[in-house]
């Protein structure tokens, strides 16, 4: 599979399981982005380069991960 910026809540589930044991709402933007870059399968997008609300949807997603909430999916 490949990920792009975009894909925040793939790249959510990909970053809990490859790091269970962090704690997303400790990671600075910078920790983080290097996280999802050496994911297997990131490749960005040039079109849709990441922002600090790309990186914030990705953290609060993981973390809702992390606490097994489920999304309403409509």
């Amino acid at each position: 599979m490949t990920l792009g910026w975009l894909d925040t809540e793939d790249i959510a589930l990909a970053l809990h399981e490859a790091h269970p044991k962090t704690d997303p709402l400790t990671l600075r933007f910078t920790a983080l982005r290097a996280l999802v870059e050496s994911l297997p399968g990131f490749k960005p997008d040039p079109a849709h380069p990441v922002n600090e609300k790309i990186l914030e949807t990705i953290q609060v997603a993981w973390h809702e991960e992390r606490l097994g909430i489920q999304k309403d999916e409509d």
